[in-house]
């Protein structure tokens, strides 16, 4: 079964909280700069007796629980907004930890009134629906249908709102249903990525046995382009049956935008096809931006090793583009 978006069992225990009439707090990370263990969109939701998620661990995280928890025991309360300073030196708001980022944290006592918009959540996160949650003071917890420019955002002061876009921000598409891209799926799987694998081969054994990924097409390659849209939080790695049919997938998407395009093959078959997409008349931007030989370089031999190996560079690029 693939992977589930990371914050549905957050959300699932604050929903299984306020059906049995029982008080949920929920800690959200609105904002964080430099770093900071906790990131933009961590969460966790906590009871009196459980604790689901993370907002970036440590006695930072420990101290939030013990507040939350004491919240629940003096009956709620309002929502508060907190940044924490991981310095030493801080004159005020210190963590308690020497990361030397910050992040600011909201809690907000979840109510009976909240369990619709927690279970809309959940059917959204569970069914990859296109949707969004806002938080701010003066309107309480929402979902809505529709999605913004930014998966999150947040508007301090006064009249805070705190917005986030729900499932999978980042795409990946692997193109080529062997075994590397098996073993690349389960590596995937628990990266934050949704997943979709395409092949040519309708009776191929490895993608049909790929349940990591979300999504799993058998099309014909000269007529890909559709199945993989460009965008600034998409990943494609190529890695058919052979240099022929990688040469086919190529023509179909190399001269589009993406946040990662890759090729796996040795260096050779890499020069090969770049001279071959040269002579077709593709750009010499659209050269630089292809991948290969991809994967980080630590001797990959195995389908799994290769994973790996392509899984820490797409996480390197991701990290270097998130915002």
């Amino acid at each position: 079964m693939p992977a589930a978006p990371r914050d549905l069992p957050v959300w699932t225990l604050a929903a299984a909280s306020l059906r049995a009439g029982h008080a949920a707090v929920l800690l959200c990370v609105v904002r964080s700069e430099g770093s900071s263990p906790g990131r933009q969109g961590f969460k966790m939701v906590v009871t009196a007796e459980a604790a689901c998620g993370s907002i970036g661990g440590g006695i930072m995280e420990h101290k939030w629980v013990e507040l939350a928890r004491q919240r629940l025991r003096e009956g709620g309360g309002a929502p508060l907004l907190r940044p924490q300073i991981h310095r030493r030196e801080a004159p005020a708001d210190r963590s308690g930890m020497m990361c030397s980022g910050e992040q600011e944290v909201l809690l907000w006592p979840l109510r009976p009134i909240d369990l619709q918009a927690v279970q809309a959540i959940i059917a959204a996160l569970q069914t990859l629906q296109v949707g969004a949650w806002q938080v701010s003071e003066a309107a309480g917890l929402q979902v809505f249908a529709a999605v913004s420019a930014h998966f999150y955002s947040y508007q301090p002061g006064p009249a805070w709102e705190y917005k986030e876009q729900l499932g999978y921000r980042d795409q990946l598409t692997i193109v080529g249903g062997g075994h590397v891209s098996r073993a690349l799926a389960r590596v995937a799987a628990n990266l934050e990525f949704e997943i979709t694998v395409l092949d040519d081969r309708p009776d191929l054994p490895t993608l049909a046995t790929n349940d990591d990924a979300h999504h799993r097409h058998v099309l014909s390659y000269d007529t890909l382009a559709a199945a993989v849209p460009p965008g600034p939080h998409r990943y494609v790695v190529v890695m058919t049956v052979g240099y022929r049919t990688d040469e086919v997938v190529l023509r179909q998407i190399v001269a589009k935008h993406y946040a990662y395009l890759g090729v796996m093959g040795s260096a050779a078959k890499v020069a090969e096809l770049r001279r071959a997409l040269s002579e077709a008349g593709f750009t010499a931007a659209a050269m630089a931006r292809l991948r290969g030989p991809i994967g980080v370089p630590i001797a990959s031999r195995t389908p799994e090793e290769i994973a790996v190996s392509v899984a820490a560079e797409l996480i390197a690029v991701r990290n270097q583009v998130r915002h």
